[in-house]
């Protein structure tokens, strides 16, 4: 009885010393997994986050021309209305030359979260000159155009991924793209986008719309 009595005891003893060897190493296992696990969570995280972050600034090659400081740079912009705003910028002095021969500075300095498509000098000058200084004599056609670079709501990038949007000219403009390059009606490139005014966002495009006829 003894004999058998010790085998017992020392069966159950050798039990108990395993027990906790498995349990660590199980323990062990399992943090190992969840780290593993937590690792894409958090990078994808951070990538979110980083990209969400892109998209609320200023994105695009001509971006690199705005002033760093002063009422042109995008914090400066951002504390005007959006024609005082572009009248800060050098490249959209055409565009100002052609909003104030239309008479389009109040509507647009008063206008409520809209979205502006503004051409660039360049832009305007892929018009041929006779071409350009008739439609900038013509005020009823000037407005029209200018108009049709106008959105009643402000855009975030997302949204110009595929888009077709009212314009204040009342046709209706598409967009495309994604990432940080986006076109408008198929032909021009937003190479500034997401710029911040008081009252609008600008993305600067480097071809002037044409309304449909």
């Amino acid at each position: 009885m003894n004999t058998l009595h010790f085998r017992r005891i020392a069966v159950a003893v050798s039990a108990a010393a395993v027990l906790p060897l498995a349990l660590t190493a199980c323990s062990s296992d399992d943090s190992k997994d969840a780290a593993a696990g937590s690792t894409p969570s958090a990078a994808s995280s951070a990538a979110s986050d980083g990209d969400s972050m892109n998209m609320d600034e200023p994105f695009g090659p001509a971006c690199a021309s705005v002033p760093k400081d002063g009422a042109g740079s995008f914090s400066g912009m951002a504390k005007d209305p959006v024609a005082t705003a572009a009248s800060n910028n050098p490249d959209l002095s055409t565009l100002v030359t052609a909003v104030k021969q239309a008479g389009l500075v109040d509507t647009l300095n008063n206008a409520q979260n809209i979205t502006v498509f503004a051409p660039t000098n360049e832009a305007f000058a892929k018009i041929p000159k006779a071409d350009l200084d008739k439609l900038l004599a013509n005020k009823a056609e000037l407005t029209k155009v200018l108009t049709y670079h106008v959105v009643g709501e402000k855009l975030t990038p997302k949204q110009l991924e595929n888009g077709s949007f009212d314009t204040l000219e009342k046709s209706r403009l598409t967009t495309s793209g994604s990432g940080m390059v986006y076109t408008v009606n198929d032909s021009s490139k937003v190479v500034c986008g997401n710029v911040p005014t008081a009252n609008a966002t600008v993305y600067i495009i480097d071809t002037v719309l044409m309304p449909p006829k």
